[in-house]
Order: structure tokens, then C-alpha cells, then sequence
């Protein structure tokens, strides 16, 4: 959990959004968690998809 919240503090402040409160903050690298990692399934999806396509052309 601690890198966790490591990683939404940094998104936090790197992206200038104000500090949340405790209990938000959990709430908060959750919600960061999930769309990171959506992001970066979504672009290996097309990595692999394109791999893929131009390997059988």
C-alpha cells in the first residue's frame, strides 16, 4: 500500500492538484491505480496488436 500511495502522491504533486485529506488520499490512489493501469493495458493492446498485424504482412 505504501507504494501505492507513493505513486498517487507523486501524480498528486506532479500534477499540481491539491493535496487530499487521509481518507481521500486512499480513496484517491485507488482511483489512480485503476486508470494507470487501464492506460497501460490499453497500450499494450495496441503494441501487441501491431506487432501482430505487421508480423503477417
Amino acid at each position: 500500500m505504501k507504494l501505492l500511495l507513493f505513486i498517487s502522491n507523486t501524480f498528486i504533486k506532479t500534477m499540481g492538484i491539491t493535496q487530499p485529506s487521509p481518507t481521500a488520499a486512499n480513496r484517491a490512489a485507488w482511483f489512480i491505480f485503476v486508470m494507470l493501469s487501464g492506460v497501460l493495458a490499453i497500450v499494450a493492446t495496441i503494441a501487441f496488436l501491431a506487432i501482430h498485424w505487421a508480423s503477417h504482412r
